[in-house]
């Protein structure tokens, strides 16, 4: 489990991280608030959405430092991950 956030190569690990898990993620969303479909239970406990959501700020930091878009940067990796550059060109 990635536990800290120090370069665009971690924001890249940490959105591989979120695929592996099944989250459905946008990095504007709050880990609290997801919830598992089939069972209508947090997909995260208190303690897990923490620590996601302080990952997901810290690569907010790291990415404008960077002058990155982490909105593309992530999608860029969901879309790898997920297969999805198949159909949708990435640019």
């Amino acid at each position: 489990m990635l536990d800290q956030i120090k370069s665009v190569a971690d924001v890249e690990q940490f959105a591989r991280m979120l695929v592996e898990e099944g989250a459905n993620f946008h990095p504007d969303n709050d880990f609290l608030k997801f919830v598992n479909l089939e069972t209508d239970e947090p997909t995260y406990t208190p303690e897990e959405a923490k620590l996601r959501n302080m990952l997901m700020e810290r690569a907010f930091e790291v990415c404008e430092k960077e002058e990155k878009d982490i909105y593309s940067v992530m999608q860029r990796i969901m879309m790898i991950e997920t297969g999805m550059d198949q159909f949708i060109t990435l640019s």
